[in-house]
């Protein structure tokens, strides 16, 4: 018996379905702007329309590059709705960078901010663009520009199959070169209903979210499940984070829920204008993308109460691995760990503690984080040696250390690439940062391993000031009380900013090579 071809549900139809249901209610907020659902179709049928015109469609890849905008909201929904393959860059890349991913991906068209012009000609250079350019957030009249597309009128979502690729979602690079993951249509399916599920149970038309991260990236996977049921979202029109606005969009559109990352969370509530509005409305604040020190976690719940909910996952596994909802926020930690827990497994999925060679650890032994269910992702495009690398009997290997409890909850100690061995002796960052984040003198802090003719490799702690900085003799000791000897970081050195990627994560690896640039040029 052959396997079926099974059809598969376009993404588009989320929006299509949404707009036939709520037509006149507010779809997207940006400024003095508001779309409504039947205006933001219209719009995604002529990016659709435009987009067969010019030859692109099913499996076609579009690369797009562009900042959060409304026009790139219409391109994501018309790429999918043309049967494209929709292939977003982070907008703060440069031309060279943006045009390694026109190598990888071999896009039929580009989609471009228009404040990005030398990209546009990066990836022209090097890619066939048949179906040429569209400019985004260009002014009216120009050419090519998605803005003064004429009316189209209703256009089908290109029938998808089971396994049809609809995103390639590009790994930060926090660790390497990024890689396109394969996002398929009949997988994000089943993201957006475990979304629904277990990040926000009871989302409805009548609820609103802010984004406060690309769109690009997370931002745009949390935009989905709105989309299907209803929920407007609300697009600051600031260039950059500007707490202050969020703030005031808050209370002004009622918001309800946000997507966000560590960093930018601790941004958020660390700034005045916070105590100063009426956040009363929120009722879900989903962090994820990297781990989010206990330090910072107790504090924004402090500012925002209990409407915190924590996800852990890759891009591979489109976040879907574990959740901790608000009211397991404060849980105490195992015995022995510094750190809480990230949550337990998300609904549909498995998680499994390993060792090297692929067997199960008991409760409360460190090992690889591996994954299964049908949120992880179909696997890397054009990279076979990755693909090998990542699974193993069927588990998809995260390369991040942790552990479970007795309970099922999943404490992520840190990356495998992370760990360095001093003087015999494994050493995990996470826990004394962890530590050394409680010390009042620290904002931030990063724990690196370098190379050292004694020891093999030594800990050095990046450190950034909250006002005046620590010795390191005080650091020392303070450590001291709860780490071994061998745990404790050799140096210390203090920057103004610790370098993080456009997604907010922590860059060990530019660390690192700025550390040994300066240890070389003493």
């Amino acid at each position: 018996m052959s396997a079926p071809n099974w059809r598969a549900v376009n993404l588009a139809h989320l929006l299509t379905a949404t707009a036939r249901r709520l037509p006149g209610r507010d779809a997207l907020v940006h400024g003095p702007a508001r779309l409504t659902w039947a205006e933001l179709n219209e719009r995604v049928d002529a990016v659709a329309a435009e987009l067969r015109r010019r030859g692109v469609g099913r499996g076609d890849a579009v690369l797009v590059h562009s900042p959060n905008h409304v026009e790139l909201v219409a391109t994501m929904f018309g790429v999918w709705r043309a049967g494209a393959v929709f292939a977003p860059a982070n907008y703060r890349l440069t031309p060279a960078e943006v045009a390694g991913l026109a190598k990888l991906t071999r896009p039929t068209a580009l989609v471009c901010h228009a404040d990005y012009s030398a990209h546009a000609a990066a990836v022209a250079d090097v890619a066939g663009l048949h179906g040429g350019t569209l400019w985004l957030g260009a002014e009216p009249g120009a050419d090519d520009a998605l803005v003064s597309l004429p009316a189209a009128g209703p256009q089908p979502d290109e029938p998808v199959r089971d396994g049809d690729h609809a995103w390639y979602f590009f790994t930060s690079g926090t660790s390497g070169r990024p890689k396109a993951v394969v996002l398929t249509h009949d997988q994000m399916g089943f993201v957006v209903n475990n979304h629904l599920c277990d990040l926000m149970p009871g989302l409805a038309d009548s609820d609103a979210q802010i984004v406060v991260a690309p769109l690009s990236h997370g931002a745009g996977v949390h935009l989905l499940p709105q989309v299907a049921r209803g929920a407007k979202t609300v697009l600051p029109t600031s260039a950059s984070l500007d707490p202050a606005e969020i703030w005031r969009l808050v209370e002004a559109e009622r918001v309800t829920n946000a997507f966000t990352v560590p960093t930018i969370l601790t941004a958020l509530t660390q700034s005045p204008e916070a105590a100063a509005r009426d956040l009363s409305s929120l009722r879900y604040v989903i962090y994820a993308g990297a781990p989010m020190y206990r330090a910072d976690q107790e504090r924004a719940r402090e500012v925002l109460g209990d409407v915190l909910v924590q996800y852990y996952g890759l891009g591979e596994v489109t976040g879907n691995i574990t959740v901790l909802p608000p009211a397991q926020h404060g849980r105490p930690s195992a015995d022995g760990v510094e750190f809480g827990t990230c949550g337990y497994p998300r609904t549909g999925m498995q998680v499994s503690i390993q060792d090297s060679d692929g067997a199960e650890l008991p409760v409360g032994e460190q090992g690889e984080i591996c994954v299964a269910g049908p949120a992880v992702f179909a696997g890397y495009l054009n990279n076979d040696e990755a693909d090998a690398a990542s699974f193993r009997d069927g588990w998809f290997r995260t390369g991040d250390l942790g552990m479970v409890d007795g309970e099922g909850y999943v404490y992520v100690t840190g990356r495998a690439s992370d760990m360095f061995i001093s003087g015999g002796s494994n050493v995990y960052p996470r826990e004394i940062e962890e530590r050394l984040l409680r010390h009042p003198s620290i904002a931030e802090v990063a724990v690196v391993g370098v190379p050292d003719p004694k020891w093999g490799e030594i800990g050095v702690a990046v450190c950034v000031a909250d006002g005046g900085r620590a010795d390191d003799e005080n650091l020392r000791s303070w450590l001291s009380e709860t780490l071994a000897r061998y745990k404790i970081p050799k140096r210390f050195v203090w920057w103004d900013d610790i370098p993080k990627s456009g997604y907010g994560k922590v860059v060990k690896r530019t660390i690192r090579e700025r550390l040994e640039h300066d240890l070389a040029a003493s």
